[in-house]
């Protein structure tokens, strides 16, 4: 059927499908391009959705005259098997490596599992490999990545993806870390997959339908599946000064703007969601309390769960949530979206597996789920002894992926990772264990030994020496053994990837900050109620030895006050309005997401309503120094970690 407007003649293909010759979309419009799938996967037909989602409710899809489209091919009630195989927030684990254990090799476990799962599909069985993002920041893989385009060596997750037969990507916040410039670059040279969100809108260096796109349309074996990407609103870095534009908007808005528009044309809908498990305030994953999901996966199922008229699935991702190990647990289907997450760090692969009949709706899909553990290594256990059947060994990946693929990284890594930086003291109190049970609840000795370090390292930067240092507690993820150190593990102690923002603050906004840390420490009637070796997103921070104060508890976390601050030797009192500077990493500086340094609610189980601080109206100077890189650079300076550096208990917290 084709009618004519405004002399251009429009060919319907479906009441949502349009061609016509010019396809540049308007408002209100997406245009579907067809693209080159990953060599290296199972899709057929690939067709990309352009055009700005966000403008307003998606009424029309437009291809140009006499382009490809994803065009129905099953007949009424043909049935199709689609197996969907996915991870999230791999983080760059993609080979775990160990001396004493031996490598466990995450990723090249899943690509022989989903290679054999392709070659064993019957001919009406279609296999997918997607990722639910947070490919990035995480390992020593992430070193490759560099900070501006000299430093890029490689981006391991893409190039490692592209290589595993991904199909598609969504964009996960940790993809943003070391800015979207340094994106650009891993997607423009490694991906040979689409990356995905609808709601990453207006940034400087990423271009929307050349770098990521809203939404795709696979084809295979006549079956047509729409993916739409989201991306959390909460924890992606916004408001850096490269790429001050970026902004990172409503998933809900985004998915319900495009949903109907993408389901017209396909006969599955998946949601590819970094958004998190749940909603609003909600705790799971790698939450050892509740933290802010905002809009989570329950906000979007709910959403789009009502307009729904075919089979929807939502793969998630951000909150490193185990979903249905052992088969569908029933509180994961919302609204009639079935949800599922993989927890995180290739530890497990995903598998969705449904059986689809054309036009009948959601009345008659059938699925099955469930996840698959992927095994680690430990090359200690002999055949024979208890627990061998359950660990990697040869036979369990693909060698072939890992020499073609893997192996080159970690040589292009070698040098950097077992480079010796300095020597810990047998005496020092900076052990995993140590660091780990105290760092959300009081003063601790590697803590102090950072934030001073830097402080000292401040001397050679431009701006000269800086009064003060801070660093989060949930940036502190390692503590660090006695012996040589190696950068490796110094990376392991703060893999996150933050620089150096420096503030001109007054006393008065010290204290103001200090009152807000009291509120957020996890306290001594809470140890049985959080779990410390997890993520508690309070935002809780330790400061350097120019710093002392004493937290009052008081009756409940509204209620604690800090109290006996001293400023450089002075109590505050002396000093309100003096200005002084202070050293952020850039996850506090700008505003640290769900933590709350933003002036919203504290999340991390409070449960009393506690408002937090907001320091993003700082005056603040970034310098564009790798907030590791100087840390590491004083460590070789000085040689020693140990209580005659600053790696000690010094009483700079006290709590009461």
């Amino acid at each position: 059927m084709s009618t004519v407007v405004g002399g251009a003649t429009i060919s319907a293909l479906s009441p949502m499908l349009v061609r016509r010759a010019d396809a540049a979309p308007a408002a209100g419009e997406l245009q579907l391009v067809a693209a080159t799938p990953n060599p290296q996967g199972n899709v057929e037909k690939l067709f990309l959705l352009k055009g700005d989602p966000l403008s307003g409710p998606i009424r029309t899809i437009v291809a140009q005259d006499g382009a490809p489209v994803p065009e129905k091919t099953l007949a009424p009630g043909e049935r199709r098997v689609l197996r969907l195989m996915h991870f999230n927030d791999m983080h760059n684990h993609m080979t775990d490596m160990s001396k004493k254990k031996g490598d466990t090799h995450r990723l090249a476990q899943m690509v022989k599992i989903v290679r054999e799962t392709r070659e064993r599909a019957r001919k009406d069985e279609i296999v997918l490999f997607l990722s639910a993002g947070d490919d990035h920041t995480g390992s020593i893989f992430d070193e490759l990545i560099g900070w501006n385009e000299d430093e890029f060596i490689a981006d391991p997750g893409y190039r490692a993806n592209a290589a595993a037969g991904i199909e598609l990507a969504t964009l996960g916040n940790h993809e943003f870390d070391r800015g979207s410039a340094q994106l650009r670059l891993g997607i423009r040279r490694e991906a040979r997959f689409p990356l995905l969100s609808a709601n990453v809108h207006n940034s400087t260096h990423l271009e929307r339908d050349r770098d990521y796109f809203p939404a795709a349309i696979l084809q295979a074996k006549g079956l047509r599946v729409g993916v739409i990407g989201l991306t959390t609103a909460v924890d992606t870095r916004t408001g850096l000064d490269s790429d001050p534009t970026l902004q990172v908007v409503s998933p809900v808005r985004a998915v319900t703007n495009l949903y109907k528009a993408v389901e017209a044309a396909s006969d599955v809908v998946v949601i590819l969601s970094h958004c998190g498990y749940g909603a609003g305030m909600h705790r799971s994953g790698k939450s050892g309390a509740a933290r802010k999901i905002g809009e989570g996966d329950f906000s979007i199922a709910e959403a789009i769960g009502p307009m729904s008229q075919k089979p929807v699935v939502l793969i998630g991702g951000h909150s490193h949530t185990e979903l249905n190990t052992d088969g569908l647990d029933e509180h994961n289907m919302v609204s009639g979206v079935l949800l599922t997450q993989a927890k995180a760090f290739g530890q497990f692969l995903g598998n969705i597996s449904m059986s689809v009949a054309a036009d009948e709706g959601r009345d008659k899909w059938f699925n099955n789920v469930d996840l698959h553990p992927i095994k680690l290594r430990d090359d200690r256990v002999r055949e024979g002894e208890a627990g061998y059947d359950d660990l990697e060994h040869d036979g369990d990946y693909d060698q072939a992926f890992e020499t073609a693929v893997i192996a080159p990284m970690i040589s292009a890594l070698d040098e950097k990772l077992t480079e010796v930086i300095g020597t810990v003291d047998k005496d020092a109190p900076v052990s995993t264990q140590q660091t780990v049970r105290d760092r959300y609840s009081g003063e601790i000795a590697l803590a102090n030994f950072m934030n001073d370090t830097l402080v000292a390292r401040s001397e050679t930067f431009a701006a000269g020496k800086v009064d003060f240092s801070l660093f989060n507690a949930s940036g502190l993820v390692h503590g660090i053994e006695a012996g040589p150190l190696t950068y490796r593990a110094w990376f392991d102690v703060m893999p996150y990837a933050d620089q150096v923002e420096i503030a001109r603050v007054t006393g008065a906004q010290i204290r103001d900050m200090l009152n807000s840390n009291a509120r957020r420490i996890v306290r001594p009637e809470e140890r049985d109620k959080v779990d410390v070796a997890e993520f508690i997103a309070r935002g809780f921070l330790h400061f350097s030895s120019g710093i002392r104060y004493r937290i009052a508890l008081g009756a409940s976390p509204a209620e604690a006050r800090a109290v006996d601050i001293i400023l450089n030797g002075r109590p505050v009192e002396e000093v309100e309005n003096d200005t002084f500077t202070m050293a952020f990493n850039t996850y506090i500086a700008l505003g640290a997401g769900g933590e709350a340094w933003n002036g919203k609610l504290i999340a991390g189980g409070l449960e009393r309503e506690v408002k937090g601080y907001d320091v993003r109206g700082f005056d603040f100077t970034h310098t564009g120094l790798v907030y590791r890189t100087e840390l590491i650079a004083r460590i070789r300076q000085i040689g020693t970690v140990g209580e005659v550096t600053g790696a000690k208990l010094d009483g700079r917290l006290t709590v009461a």
